[in-house]
């Protein structure tokens, strides 16, 4: 992948390959490959410069525009499929082992949380929908399901202290962690985000789920129950 294919794709969560036809920057043929939340990134991440050979490709706010506006029409236009990230493990797989850079505390590793039923939490910094479930996340990690679980969340961002920055606003307790290489992004299957995965106290997906839920609302709680195995009703919280 090309320097500008590489800043297209971390400018908007898309894999994108991007070509240079002529040095000139209307002149880009550009493939879209759906990978993360596609209006999200669209949004939320800044347009900055881009480099293509020698020539600089300068988003000023009409291309903003007109660039956003066309991957708003693609997206509806066009349905969209999420093929699995490399190393993907399926539901009904186990999760291998992992070492994890911790964000809020020490380092550890994945299969310290195992032995009771996990939920992996995928987010980034830029998110807005992931910031927006990070609340409930921290009410859920508190609510009594009747049985013992842990929640972790995994920081797709590239730089720890955008990570870091976003956990000191939301004064969260959950463990977090930060991704390395992909590693984790690809193993969770996280091509869009955000992403959480139950996975039971061996280690097994059980079930993975797209787009911000409010995790402490019934519904939540329900699905929950369901992929643990839960069959009594936690005390008080009307499963």
């Amino acid at each position: 992948m090309n320097r500008l294919s590489t800043g297209l794709t971390e400018l908007t969560g898309l894999h994108i390959d991007a070509h240079c036809v002529n040095d000139s920057w209307p002149s880009l043929l550009i493939e879209l490959k759906p990978g993360r939340n596609l209006l999200n990134s669209v949004l939320d991440r800044t347009l900055g410069r881009l480099r293509c050979g020698s020539q600089d490709a300068k988003f000023l706010p009409m291309t903003r525009l007109v660039f956003s506006m066309f991957l708003l029409c693609a997206s509806a236009a066009v349905p969209v499929t999420f093929a699995a990230t490399p190393g993907e493990v399926q539901i009904g797989e186990t999760l291998p082992d992992a070492a994890m850079q911790g964000l809020n505390g020490p380092p550890r590793r994945l299969s310290e949380f195992l032995g009771t039923p996990l939920l992996i939490n995928v987010w980034a910094s830029w998110c807005s929908p992931c910031r927006a479930e990070m609340a409930s996340l921290e009410r859920l990690a508190w609510t009594d399901l009747g049985i013992p679980f842990n929640v972790i969340g995994i920081s797709t961002d590239d730089y720890p202290d955008k990570a870091k920055g976003a956990l000191q606003a939301s004064n969260t307790t959950i463990r977090h962690f930060i991704d390395s290489n992909l590693r984790l992004e690809n193993m969770l299957g996280a091509s869009r985000i955000p992403l959480t995965v139950l996975v039971d106290a061996k280690g097994r997906v059980l079930k993975k789920i797209y787009g911000a839920r409010a995790w402490d609302d019934p519904q939540a709680l329900q699905l929950i129950a369901d992929a643990f195995g839960i069959t009594t009703q936690p005390p008080g919280e009307g499963l």
